[in-house]
């Protein structure tokens, strides 16, 4: 049971790091390699100092890690398999959700596995 209550402890921990908005969105945009925050800024249509924030915690949580170049500083998952999670949280979200529409999900699931 011990085991058991330290991995439930771990995942709770998880979900309350994504449990953002823009932090899905930002995990989702890594899903197929390292982007830089501009470029993600850009993406998410968010200031890139919001973006720098949610990364710095996201990278203090180990989800992501950072590469530098110079003066670039670029982003990727640590685990990019975490991106399928939310894919696949979208088929748990069509059976709950009542303020979007069909539409509104299937667009969403286009657009985040497109590139995968």
């Amino acid at each position: 049971m011990p085991n058991r209550m330290i991995v439930a402890k771990e995942l709770a921990e998880i979900f309350k790091l994504l449990a953002h908005p823009d932090r899905i969105r930002l995990v989702e945009e890594l899903r197929n390699g390292e982007r830089d925050v501009n470029s993600l800024a850009s993406a998410l249509d968010i200031p890139a100092s919001r973006v720098s924030q949610h990364l710095a915690l996201l990278k203090a949580n180990r989800l992501v890690e950072e590469r530098r170049d110079g003066r670039h500083h670029f982003y990727h998952l640590t685990q990019p398999e975490i991106a399928s999670w939310i894919v696949e949280g979208i088929d748990f979200l069509e059976c709950r959700m009542a303020g979007a529409s069909k539409l509104q999900i299937k667009s969403a699931r286009r657009l985040w596995t497109k590139a995968s």
